[in-house]
């Protein structure tokens, strides 16, 4: 009996922390507008970087001509911020931890662009491209709000006009005709 008190008590003190983590991960606090958790904020934006950059370099590929010069803009500007996120979390400023490797989702998605090509490529990375800056956007204006650390908060502000930009070009890919492919 004693065991299952210890146990029940240790599940509702995590239960906060589990509700942060948890509610990134389903996009409650999104719909909430609930500023991520540090952690959370930087394994986001750590793993959203490295697919805008993978898979920006397939679109620099594969890509149509409106594409690829989209493409390139991101690869440049991603590899900025995971640079300037790597510096903050490197000195000291940001306690979290880095991830190495995109996760389940991300790579899913990445393996699916290396399969296709032509307009299935197209469809499926103008579709993540306007998505992920979506997502970006949110999370970085709720960061930028209401997050707890001040170097990263002022970081987020930042970036987020950037990001608004990204979004608004993710938007128009697709729509402009494109030499050497038909619609």
């Amino acid at each position: 009996m004693k065991r299952a008190v210890i146990a029940f008590a240790g599940v509702l003190l995590a239960g906060p922390a589990l509700a942060q983590s948890l509610g990134e991960k389903t996009g409650i606090n999104s719909v909430l507008g609930v500023a991520p958790a540090t952690a959370d904020f930087v394994k986001e934006v750590a793993t959203s970087d490295m697919f805008e950059i993978e898979s920006s370099k397939l679109a620099g590929q594969k890509g149509t001509a409106q594409e690829k010069s989209f493409a390139q803009q991101m690869v440049t500007d991603h590899t900025k911020t995971s640079s300037e996120l790597k510096g903050l979390v490197g000195d000291g400023k940001v306690q979290a931890t880095l991830p190495t490797a995109l996760d389940s989702s991300h790579q899913s998605k990445l393996d699916k662009l290396k399969g296709a090509w032509g307009k299935d490529f197209s469809s499926d990375y103008n579709s993540y491209q306007v998505s992920a800056h979506e997502d970006a956007v949110s999370l970085f204006e709720r960061y930028a709000k209401g997050g707890d650390n001040s170097a990263l908060k002022d970081w987020a502000g930042k970036t987020l006009p950037a990001l608004k930009h990204h979004l608004d070009m993710a938007k128009e890919l697709g729509k402009a005709p494109s030499v050497g492919q038909s619609k």
